[in-house]
């Protein structure tokens, strides 16, 4: 049994820290689930209450939900194979080891890029891109684990290719549609605005983030691409059905080998590093009681999905950790993950 009271609790003291002014929690143990709601859309003691259905930002989570999956879903039904490189279906790539490549080092993130994409931002989405597509690294891919946001742009960019659809509409046909998410999206539309929950008084855009992706890359390069960086909003009862999937492991969403590759690690050339195909393993964020298998993500305004098949347990985080302001770092915000994590997993 789940003790919801301690996650109230625990929610309750983080908005008293100001870690976050509202959150939604959702999660299972074997047949149960339940969520969490508390707080408010910000400090101002008249803002909209957080509730099951407020739609968050949920930021890098993007990157596996949907991205990485639909890579490995295409991987199970046969339409491209680990080994197959980048240029053969993003021709247009001419960085460094342009020939070398291929579909493993995206997903296990294992390219080591000169540049912060962040530098970026100010560029036009054209030149933005074009700055991905002629970067040069700094060691030869699969040599070092590398997180980056290029990478799972590059990595949407050759899903669309091997599909022949964009991003949004591949995950709404394959996942979000099958799964019953129904306030899932990439593009929240005008009577959705008051149900989001905004992420940060920005001073670059000059205006408070509310319905259009809090990542700076992401929302340039908006105008011509669906990036597979950032950009996804959704629920926690809406991820909750993802992560359930997730936790079944079963046909026709995902073959047994691959569900095996999402929680085990797949860099053990890597000294001291590990990650499953698309997803994160084994990280503090996930709490004490995680196992070498617990798997997940985080996004930058403070959300997370972690999951863990062998206690058949997994639990969605969602919020604003980004109000009004970014914090100097993500310590708070993981030590919450990690107490929740720990009333789940524990």
């Amino acid at each position: 049994m789940v003790n919801a009271e301690k996650i109230e609790h625990c929610l309750q003291e983080a908005i008293k820290r100001q870690i976050f002014p509202g959150c939604a929690v959702g999660g299972m143990i074997g047949e149960e689930e339940f969520v969490v709601a508390a707080g408010h859309h910000t400090y101002d003691e008249n803002a909209k209450k957080i509730t099951q259905d407020s739609l968050f930002d949920c930021a890098s989570v993007t990157k596996a939900i949907p991205v990485s999956t639909l890579a490995l879903w295409l991987i199970d039904h046969k339409e491209i194979k680990l080994s197959d490189r980048l240029i053969d279906f993003v021709p247009v790539y001419n960085g460094s080891f342009r020939d070398e490549i291929c579909l493993g080092h995206l997903l296990t993130h294992t390219l080591d890029f000169d540049f912060r994409l962040s530098e970026y931002k100010d560029l036009p989405a054209e030149k933005l891109l074009a700055a991905i597509l002629n970067v040069k690294m700094k060691s030869r891919p699969g040599e070092k684990f590398c997180y980056a946001n290029a990478t799972s742009i590059l990595l949407g960019m050759l899903i669309e290719r091997v599909s022949g659809k964009p991003l949004h509409e591949l995950a709404q046909e394959v996942f979000f549609d099958p799964l019953g998410m129904k306030n899932t999206t990439f593009f929240p539309k005008k009577a959705d605005i008051t149900n989001c929950v905004p992420t940060e008084i920005d001073p670059w855009r000059d205006r408070t983030i509310l319905g259009e992706t809090h990542d700076e890359s992401a929302w340039v390069l908006r105008k011509i691409m669906t990036a597979g960086s950032a950009g996804l909003f959704s629920t926690a009862p809406d991820l909750m059905k993802f992560v359930r999937m997730l936790l079944d492991g079963r046909e026709p969403f995902f073959k047994k080998r691959t569900m095996n590759a999402m929680h085990t690690n797949q860099i053990l050339h890597i000294k001291d590093m590990s990650t499953g195909l698309g997803w994160e393993l084994n990280q503090e964020y996930m709490g004490t009681k995680r196992t070498a298998q617990t798997f997940g993500k985080t996004g930058f305004t403070g959300c997370a999905v972690i999951a863990d098949r062998s206690k058949n347990a997994g639990v969605v985080i969602l919020s604003n950790y980004t109000w009004p302001r970014r914090k100097a770092n993500r310590d708070l915000i993981n030590e919450v993950r990690a107490q929740i994590a720990d009333i789940v997993l524990g």
